[in-house]
């Protein structure tokens, strides 16, 4: 699995999602140097380390309306926004509509402390 599958895979979403995607991706990237993305499970996923899904942070996946940009370990991860809605197991995650529901500074924290708890 390579990045350019997690850049195929948004080639493919509707355009109102692509743009929601292409705002969201470059977030990721800058915030997880350390991460690799591929796709897994069939969906963008960046995980610490060279082997996706072993220590997975964030995910990305495309539905009919929304994306949602899911942490795997979102509900331990302090959100003074409440926009992270509890999911499964640890996960959290927010639905994106519209691409200004992206915001770029939120996400980032959120993806710092993420990180910080895989690795503490």
């Amino acid at each position: 699995m390579t990045a350019s599958e997690i850049t195929s895979y948004m080639d493919n979403l509707d355009g109102p999602l692509r743009e929601i995607a292409e705002k969201v991706r470059p977030v990721i990237d800058c915030a997880l140097p350390q991460a690799s993305g591929a796709l897994w499970h069939g969906h963008p996923t960046w995980s610490l380390g060279d082997r996706p899904g072993r220590t997975p942070v964030c995910l990305l996946k495309g539905y009919t309306t929304y994306i949602t940009f899911g942490l795997w370990r979102g509900q331990d991860v302090a959100d003074p926004s409440g926009r992270l809605v509890a999911g499964s197991r640890r996960m959290a995650s927010v639905k994106l509509s519209r691409v200004d529901e992206v915001d770029p500074a939120l996400f980032t924290e959120w993806l710092r402390l993420a990180v910080a708890l895989e690795t503490s």
